[in-house]
Formats: structure tokens, C-alpha cells, sequence
């Protein structure tokens, strides 16, 4: 059974930090890009950043780049999001999903596992 759960959410002050974690099981973790997404209350889900299975390759989102790193451990089919400086439009349900293609994309179409959200709030 395939399984991405998600955890690390929480409440910060804006300006504070978090690392999200997405504990995967139930498929070959290396051959998956693994991307994670946000969606606020009343708007769509947007992607943040995803890492390719292969060389850990990158790719941020225009607004958040400079402030959210995302790494991988393929030895514990774990992948990370940590978020510095957030800012209360940061404030979402996050979730971890994983994509088949070796690519970097942030379509959440084209991914075809995801977790259950875990929910970060940012207070100003």
C-alpha cells in the first residue's frame, strides 16, 4: 500500500521557521519526484517545490524561493521542506506528493500519490 504522511506542521510567528517531513512507503522512493504543495482556505493547490529521485535535483516556486530548501533521504524514504522567514500568506495545508517522471514539475495533475496535509499557520 502506498503511503506519503506528511508531519512537522504547526503554529509560528512570521518571520520563524519549520521543517515539514514526508515519510513514504509502498513504492520505490528513488525512482520518484517527490513535490510538495499548499492550499489555503478558499484558493487552489498550488505547488512549492519538488526534488527529482535521481540526482536530487531542484525546483522552487517564484514565491518562495530564497526562504524554503527541500532535500531528500533516500535511505529513509523521507523527504524534508524546511521554511525560514515565513510569512502569513505561507499559511496552508501542506502536502508531500510523488510523481513517476524524473522531470521537475509542479502540476498537480501529474502527480499520482498523495498524503494527508499537515497544516501550517503563520501569525503576524
Amino acid at each position: 500500500e502506498v503511503q506519503l504522511v506528511e508531519s512537522g506542521g504547526g503554529l509560528v510567528q512570521a518571520g520563524g521557521s519549520l521543517r515539514l517531513s514526508c515519510a513514504a512507503s509502498g513504492f520505490t522512493f528513488d525512482d520518484y519526484t517527490i513535490g510538495w504543495f499548499r492550499q489555503a482556505p478558499g484558493k487552489e493547490r498550488e505547488g512549492v517545490s519538488c526534488i527529482s529521485g535521481g540526482d536530487s535535483s531542484t525546483y522552487y516556486a517564484d514565491s518562495v524561493k530564497g526562504r524554503f530548501t527541500i532535500s531528500r533521504d533516500n535511505a529513509k524514504n523521507t523527504v524534508y521542506l524546511r521554511m525560514n522567514s515565513l510569512k502569513p500568506e505561507d499559511t496552508a495545508v501542506y502536502y508531500c506528493a510523488a510523481d513517476p517522471a524524473m522531470g521537475l514539475r509542479l502540476s498537480v495533475t501529474e502527480y499520482d500519490y498523495w498524503g494527508q496535509g499537515t497544516q501550517v499557520t503563520v501569525s503576524s
